[in-house]
This record gives structure tokens, sequence and C-alpha cells, in this order.
């Protein structure tokens, strides 16, 4: 696969005759809406034809229960696992189950040959992750003993492969009892013939200071989960100020340092499968970032007749656009910024990709991920 990217005076079927390659198909690869508008900038997928691959690392995505069956459907023979996001818990250890049937995914997941994982998070009701919740399950053994037991009754009723624990902003005075809670939630999994994984904030050495930070001890939670997920994402996020969600270089940090306590073939690289739109100025505390999905990035872009940059660092896509008399800051993922997070993964020699979240679908990512980590085993029909 070869990646163009959009001159202009270019046109799709200028491109696609230079490339020898059927017009239809790269208008499908690269979800291009009629009449096939193209951004100066615009990162193109290029493959001649698609092929029956073996994949050669773990791929993962978290997932909403409303997510739509059509995106799922889409997204499983990519995948080895899928996170159903998520259970969550009282105080008192009582399993609360997602606000909608999670059932027909883990369904859905073993019919396409996907493992259905059962993620657990300390979100309370607003929404938010809550570190009292933290706390007071961490120091309740017989909340933790019946929360587990809840756990594996529904793991075993709804066909489930498998556990992810989620917590996050773990305050530093619970660290022990976390890593504690992690392995006795494992103990009880293995037991039981479940794997488990725990994604882990994005650090970048064991004295990272923070709340998001403080918590997590790298070291010792890779020794006990089957492998963990980095969440290598959210430098831009919703209320912070504009840049890109998951710099390169950033990123890179985080990988330097997590090999230097887990082993790499354990690591999950996190993957951002969306983007942000900041109104401008931006002012700390006040502006609030829309989320949005990479499609519809670009389609943001040529609506405007916005030009799409590339900053070179940070190996990331963004451009600028005025919209009734706002000016806006746009930053999101193309193939070329994702080549450079499968790059790493290559040279890290990491265990593969996990990504939050997959509720846009992102066609040009999966075929991409494919021409890096599957080997080939065959040609089959073009879609």
């Amino acid at each position: 696969m070869e990646i163009y990217v959009v001159k202009r005076g270019d046109t799709i079927d200028a491109i696609a005759s230079a490339y020898q390659v059927d017009v239809s198909l790269l208008i499908y690869d690269n979800q291009l809406v009629y009449p096939y508008e193209l951004a100066v900038g615009q990162a193109l997928l290029i493959a001649n034809g698609q092929r029956e691959r073996t994949r050669t690392i773990q791929s993962n995505g978290y997932a909403y229960t409303f997510i739509s069956r059509w995106t799922l459907e889409n997204t499983l023979p990519f995948l080895s696992e899928v996170s159903v996001f998520s259970y969550g818990f009282t105080e008192d250890g009582e399993l609360v189950e997602p606000p909608r049937d999670d059932s027909w995914m883990t369904q859905m997941a073993w019919q396409n040959g996907t493992r259905p994982i059962l993620t657990l998070t300390p979100l309370s009701k607003s929404g938010n992750f809550d570190n009292g919740l933290i706390s007071a399950i961490v120091r309740n053994p017989s909340g933790q003993a019946a929360l587990i037991d809840s756990l594996l009754v529904v793991m075993d009723e709804k066909s489930y492969g498998g556990m992810n624990i989620d917590f996050e902003y773990v305050r530093a005075e619970d660290r022990e009892l976390f890593t504690e809670f992690v392995r006795t939630c494992t103990e009880r999994m293995h037991a039981a013939g479940y794997p488990v994984s725990v994604a882990l904030a994005p650090k970048t050495s064991a004295t990272q200071q923070g709340t998001l930070y403080e918590g997590i001890d790298y070291r010792a939670l890779g020794e006990i989960a089957d492998h963990v997920f980095v969440m290598t994402y959210e430098w831009g996020y919703t209320y912070g100020p504009p840049m890109a969600v998951a710099p390169l270089h950033m990123v890179r940090r985080v990988i330097e340092y997590a090999v230097s306590e887990i082993a790499p073939e354990k690591i999950s690289m996190g993957i951002p499968n969306y983007g942000y739109d900041w109104p401008l100025p931006y002012v700390r505390g006040t502006t609030k970032a829309r989320s949005i999905g990479n499609i519809e990035a670009v389609r943001i872009a040529i609506e405007q007749g916005a030009e799409i940059q590339f900053d070179e660092l940070a190996q990331s896509p963004y451009f600028h656009y005025e919209n009734a008399g706002i000016w806006h800051e746009v930053w999101f993922e193309d193939v070329r910024s994702l080549q450079g997070k499968f790059d790493l993964i290559k040279e890290f020699g990491l265990r593969g990709a996990g990504y939050w979240q997959l509720m846009q679908w992102f066609r040009a990512n999966w075929l991409l991920l494919e021409d890096n980590f599957y080997i080939d085993s065959g040609i089959k029909a073009p879609f």
C-alpha cells in the first residue's frame, strides 16, 4: 500500500489513473463522498485490492454497548479482542451492568473469531472516573470478593473471554492496595480460565507527578496482568489547548518508559480513533473542544475549503477554518499519523495495537493495519 498526499488541482480520477488503481476502490477505501471532492493536504491510502491475511499482532478496541451493529460487524474481522465498555460497581462491591444489553456484542464477537472482553471501570453516575470509589473497593475485601463473584457469573452467562481493568486517577495512597486488587482479580480469573489485562495511564517515569499517574505501578501491574493497554492518547483533549491527540514524540517517550518496566510482548499501544475541533481563541477552563471522527475531520476541511497541514514532530494532521465568524483548530488522525504509530509498535516489538474507541468506522486504518501486521495467505476478490 502507498500513501498519497493531495495537491492543489488533483482529482480522484487523475490519482487513480496515475497509480493504475480502480477509482471505485480508491473511493471505497478512503470513504470519499460524492462528488468525491478532495482537500489539499488530505492523505489517501492507495491499495491494489484486498488479500486474505494472517494476523501477526494482537489488536483490540473499546466499544460502548450503543455502537451500531454495522460498525461493529465491519470492525470485528480486524480485531483479536473487543473490550465492551463498561461494567461498574458500588462501594459495597455490587456489580453495575452497562445501560444497554451487551449479549449481542459478545455473540457477534465470537462469530467473527474475536474474543469479547468485559471492561471494569469505577465510573460514577455522572460518567466520570471516581477515585473515591476506587479507594472504597480496594479497602473492602468482602466487597472485592462479592464483586469478583458477580463478575464471574456474568462472564459465564454472557460468554465473555476475559476481563480488562480500566481504573483511572488512582490515588497515590491507594497505589499498593490497587495493585493487590488487580492481583486478587487476576488470581480468581485465572482459576476460572480467564485472562486479565490492565489499562495504564501514559507515564514517562516511575516518579511522574499527577493524580493520573501516581497510583499506577507499571512494573508490578505488568508482572501481574497477562498484558497491559497503555493509553497513549489525550494530550489534546476536550478541555485542553489545541494540539495533537497522540503526538508521536510523546507517545515514544511513554513506550520507552513502558518497555523499561514491562516486557514488550505484554504491551498494547493505545491509538485514538478520533480527533478534536477547538473554537478559538482557547481560554483555559472555558473552551470546550468537540470530539469528531477522522473521516468527519476531512469532510470539514473540504466543506470549509481548508488546507490540511502535517506537523512533522507530532506526526499528526491539523488545519484551521472560519465558520460564522469563529476560527477553529482541528487535530485528527490519518494514514500518515497511523503509519508512524504502527512503525513504533514494530520498532519496540510490542504485543499490538489497542484503539480508543471503535464507535467511528475508519476503513483506511484497518486496511493499513493489515498491510503492516498481517502475513499474506492468498488473494481474495476486491470489495
